[in-house]
């Protein structure tokens, strides 16, 4: 639409601007020192380990377009949309994470207050260049709130569709935006959002719960592939799939599984207690259709999510955790 347009442009010109004005007052020397990393960042294991769930936030969205793979005219602009969505924002993440070690310190940076960006942009070019960052950040959340609810939205919908939700989600007006999904995710939304008032640090809660609640369905999707990439499928010559799609499976399996270990006991738990009250809505579904409403396979993922669930709130109580 005109106004996501809009919104994109209004948070693409803050970046590029920073990086151009980065690449202006870079310190070669600055870099370099940087580069040599520092004794209290820990082993290179512990701080790839200590960003994994940022760089999950970070690419959180970019299947965006296969969310609304539906409305495509094409299903191969489906694939090529995400693949350039996955180049555009690493090429973002990577230019504004790298110009950036070449204007402070390390050490300064990691005491920079959120938007980080804006407070090395202050020190590049002082005070204004603040202000102008902050408020590219506020067009970008706005735009972000918008997109992210829609997409939240369409996601129920889609497994309302597929009957995997209550009817009642298919609900759609005569612009074809889901209401009901709409108002309930939103509704969702305000939740979380009152749940990160209780936390010490809202903004770094948020972001790492937002990526370990994506990483369980990005675990079983990768888990599903290898699945599919390891049976029978008479379309293919030999009657398998192919070793690459096996293999493809198997990696992204692998890497998410380490993204959970990355990201810690804590959000897994906290995960599981906001995902088991979801189980309300899969048993509406069965009902409505009269099916059984848990295979074995599920009433293992039912059991697994309800003890994680279960632990979760008693480690909340008994202090063991915090938000």
């Amino acid at each position: 639409t005109a106004i996501n347009r809009i919104v994109t442009v209004a948070k693409l010109v803050p970046i590029v601007f920073f990086v151009v004005l980065a690449l202006v007052y870079f310190d070669p020397g600055v870099f370099a020192d940087n580069f040599g990393g520092a004794d209290y960042a820990g082993s290179l294991f512990s701080q790839v380990r200590g960003t994994m769930l940022a760089t999950v936030f970070v690419f959180l969205g970019v299947e965006g377009a296969s969310v609304y793979s539906r409305h495509a005219r094409r299903r191969s602009d489906v694939g090529r949309a995400t693949v350039l969505g996955f180049l555009s924002v690493f090429a973002v993440f990577a230019s504004v994470t790298i110009v950036s070690y070449g204007i402070m310190p390390m050490a300064e940076i990691a005491d920079l207050r959120q938007p980080s960006m804006a407070g090395v942009l202050e020190a590049a070019v002082g005070t204004w260049g603040r202000v102008f960052i902050s408020v590219g950040l506020i067009v970008s959340v706005l735009g972000a709130y918008l997109a992210w609810t829609l997409m939240a939205a369409e996601v129920l919908f889609v497994a309302a569709k597929d009957d995997d939700m209550p009817r009642f989600l298919r609900g759609a007006n005569a612009a074809d935006v889901p209401v009901p999904a709409l108002l309930m995710t939103s509704l969702l939304t305000q939740l979380v959002l009152i749940a990160t008032s209780f936390s010490s640090d809202a903004f770094d809660f948020a972001l790492n719960l937002t990526s370990a609640l994506s990483l369980i369905p990005y675990l079983l999707a990768a888990a599903f592939a290898v699945r599919i990439g390891s049976r029978d499928d008479p379309r293919t010559e030999g009657g398998r799939t192919s070793r690459r799609e096996l293999a493809v499976g198997a990696v992204a399996t692998l890497y998410t599984a380490f993204l959970l270990y990355a990201a810690g006991l804590k959000f897994v738990l906290v995960s599981f207690i906001v995902y088991a009250p979801a189980t309300v809505l899969f048993v509406m579904a069965r009902r409505e259709q009269g099916r059984r409403l848990f295979s074995p396979g599920e009433l293992v993922v039912l059991a697994v999510s309800v003890t994680g669930a279960a632990v979760g709130l008693l480690a909340l109580v008994a202090g063991w955790i915090s938000l």
